[in-house]
C-alpha cells in the first residue's frame, strides 16, 4: 500500500489522480475504480478521496453518476479553455498550439481595433507602449507587453475577444517564466511592439493586421526557442 505525505495529502492525491487522468491510465469515458479501491491504493481514508474528487470535478476531469460511479470526463470534446493552464503544466507540448491561436487572434484584434478604437484607447495604448521601454527586468517589460495585448482587445469594443485574451495569456502561465527571452531588453521588446500601436493608432487595418502577425511569430519563435 501507498503512503502519501500526510501534510499535503488532498494536494498530492490530486496531483496523482490528474496525472494519471492525462496520461491515460484512466482514460476518458472510463468510471475510475470505486472509492474503497482507490482509497486504499493511495492509503488515505475516503473523506480526503472525496475532497480530491471534488478539486477534479471542479476543473472538468470527472463527473459523478449518482449510483454509478465517478467516471472520466471526455475533456477534449466536452472541456473548455480553462482547462489549459493545467494542460500545458501536464504538457508543455500545449503551448505550440495555444501560440498557432494567438497568432491568429492576435492578428484579428489588432485589425479590429485599427478600425474600433476611439482617441481615448488610442491614447491608452500609446501610454502602454512607453511602458514597455521604461520597465525594469523582463519579468515587468512581458507584463508591459500584455498591458498592451489587453488594452488592444479593450479597443475592438468585443468583449469575447477581452475574455479570449485573457484565457491565452493564463493558458501558458504554469510556464511563463521560461518564456521570457523576448522581453528582457526592453528597447527591443518595444521596438518589436510599436508597428502593432502605431498602426491601430492610425487607423491602418490592413498594416495593423500584418506588424500583428509579424510581432506574434518573431516573438513565439523567440519563446519557442527558449522552451526547446
Amino acid at each position: 500500500m501507498e503512503t502519501l505525505p500526510r501534510e499535503t495529502v488532498v494536494d498530492v492525491l490530486e496531483n496523482r489522480l490528474r496525472e494519471e487522468i492525462l496520461t491515460g491510465r484512466y482514460p476518458a469515458g472510463g468510471y475510475l475504480p470505486t472509492e474503497r479501491r482507490l482509497a486504499e491504493r493511495y492509503g488515505v481514508n475516503r473523506t480526503t478521496l472525496k475532497h480530491a474528487y471534488g478539486r477534479l470535478l471542479q476543473a472538468g476531469l470527472l463527473e459523478t453518476r449518482h449510483g454509478v460511479g465517478t467516471r472520466v470526463r471526455d475533456y477534449l470534446r466536452l472541456g473548455g479553455a480553462d482547462l489549459l493552464p493545467m494542460l500545458v503544466r501536464h504538457s508543455p507540448d500545449w503551448i505550440g498550439e495555444i501560440f498557432e491561436v494567438r497568432r491568429s487572434i492576435g492578428a484579428l484584434i489588432a485589425e479590429r481595433a485599427a478600425t474600433r478604437s476611439d482617441a481615448a484607447q488610442r491614447d491608452e495604448l500609446r501610454e502602454l507602449l512607453a511602458a514597455v521601454r521604461t520597465a525594469e527586468g523582463g519579468d515587468a517589460v512581458q507584463l508591459a507587453d500584455i498591458e498592451v495585448h489587453r488594452a488592444l482587445a479593450r479597443a475592438t469594443g468585443n468583449r469575447v475577444y477581452v475574455l479570449l485574451t485573457n484565457t491565452l495569456f493564463h493558458a501558458y502561465l504554469p510556464v511563463r517564466s521560461a518564456l521570457v527571452r523576448p522581453f528582457t531588453d526592453p528597447e527591443a521588446a518595444h521596438a518589436r511592439l510599436a508597428p502593432v500601436v502605431e498602426a491601430v493608432v492610425a487607423g491602418e487595418r490592413d498594416t495593423a493586421r500584418s506588424a500583428a502577425e509579424t510581432y506574434l511569430t518573431a516573438t513565439e519563435r523567440i519563446m519557442l526557442e527558449e522552451l526547446a
